[in-house]
């Protein structure tokens, strides 16, 4: 009995050896397979914040929509492959890519120097600002009006880069409040827990102009960016694959009729 036991474990093992020296020589061969692996799979896997409207969000019926979500399953579709949307921790949007859960990250998710030394991104899609929310009323007109105060921010996001990166406003500030995501902080503002909240323009103008809530957006910024897809290092084939069929979705009319949806005009940088 113990014999067959053992022997079972060593047959695992060396199978187990087999199959990791396999993956050694792929990676050392340098052998791009990700579009193919994706086609055979049959489902293209996107990771998301699904509280970030209007990139990516839960309507009242509970189903995820937005201008990323209809740009992705219209690339799925003529890749000729299922779509599927993965809600994921925002903060640990690496570790889920690197490990397969999902196959990019797309929901406004910026492009910087650090972030493409570690990932394959495609061009930007979409232009993009940190800004501060506050609520109207309060007398707070710049970022010099927030010293002192608590300001909020979604954890393992941009914003918090953005304020990381200028550390005279982050030292400024009576307490850097995180957040699982902005709509939970925008509560916070609206109920006076905190004096403002640091997220995506594009997120901040959407959110404002759908609910009406009493608050307005600081024309000082603290930083301009860029939104990205995001895939693995390596996974070049497949981004590519992406980024051509967006830019051909440009051309033919798609990406403007999605924008034109979404923000009421074309304010897509793809292929510009």
């Amino acid at each position: 009995m113990k014999k067959t036991v053992l022997g079972i474990c060593l047959a695992v093992m060396a199978g187990a050896l087999v199959f990791a020296g396999g993956a050694k020589d792929k990676a050392a061969s340098g052998e791009d397979t990700s579009l193919l692996d994706l086609q055979k799979r049959g489902v293209f896997v996107l990771g998301l914040d699904d509280s970030f409207p209007p990139l990516g969000f839960r309507d009242d019926a509970n189903k995820i929509v937005g201008y990323d979500i209809d740009l992705a399953q219209e690339v799925s579709r003529r890749l000729g492959v299922t779509f599927k949307a993965q809600p994921i921790e925002w903060d640990a949007k690496e570790q889920e890519l690197a490990t397969g859960k999902i196959d990019c990250i797309w929901n406004g998710f910026t492009i910087t120097k650090e972030r493409q030394a570690a990932l394959e991104f495609t061009k930007a899609y979409l232009n993009n600002a940190q800004v501060v929310v506050v609520r109207k009323g309060d007398g707070v007109t710049a970022l010099a009006d927030l010293k002192g105060k608590k300001v909020a921010v979604q954890a393992g996001s941009s914003a918090q880069e953005a304020i990381d990166s200028n550390p005279a406003f982050k030292e400024s500030l009576k307490e850097l409040v995180m957040f699982k995501d902005n709509l939970t902080a925008l509560n916070d503002l609206e109920t006076y827990g905190v004096d403002g909240v640091v997220m995506d323009s594009v997120v901040a103008n959407y959110s404002i102009t759908v609910t009406g809530k009493p608050f307005a957006v600081l024309s000082e910024g603290l930083a301009n960016e860029e939104y990205g897809i995001a895939f693995r290092k390596g996974d070049v084939q497949l981004r590519d694959a992406v980024q051509k069929i967006l830019e051909d979705m440009q051309k033919d009319g798609t990406v403007t009729a999605i924008s034109t949806k979404w923000f009421g005009a074309d304010i897509s940088v793809i292929g510009k």
